[in-house]
């Protein structure tokens, strides 16, 4: 599984989820702060989709953290004012980084928790429907 795929599952799931990866680690192996959450700002880029063209619409406020697990630096930022996240996510993104043991089990836990993300999103998604109005027009003559 990507980093990305992986860091977007535990940013939308579960926060217990992240808890539960994190003490498996802490358990058995040592988890040095590199850096301890901080906030900052990171520019936000997307792409212009008629030209292609790159811009900076803003800046993004974050929560930066980096940690070391088994020689292995791992980094977790997250939006918003969330330090026990982006801490969890650096131990994670380390331990992924070392190949420990313990991550085999991992994938199957996120996927399970993809898939409740999504039965999540579909149901918010019906509910928005319903709310839905039609302005077509009957018009027959």
């Amino acid at each position: 599984m990507k980093r990305r795929r992986r860091t977007e599952i535990l940013i939308n799931g579960s926060l217990a989820l992240a808890e539960k990866m994190v003490k498996m680690i802490h358990e058995y192996y040592e988890v040095v702060v590199i850096q301890e959450p901080e906030n900052g700002l990171v520019m936000m880029k997307v792409r212009e989709t008629s030209k292609k063209t790159l811009f900076y619409p803003g800046e993004v406020f974050v929560t930066e953290c980096k940690v070391k697990v088994h020689e292995s630096i791992g980094i977790g930022i997250v939006a918003g004012d969330q330090p026990t996240l982006a801490h969890h996510l650096a131990i994670i993104d380390a331990a992924f980084q070392a190949e420990l043991p313990e991550t085999n089990g991992w994938i199957e836990l996120l996927e399970q928790e993809e898939q409740a993300i999504l039965i999540k999103k579909a149901t918010e998604n019906k509910a928005i429907l319903k709310t839905k109005v039609n302005f077509e027009t009957m018009d027959v003559s």
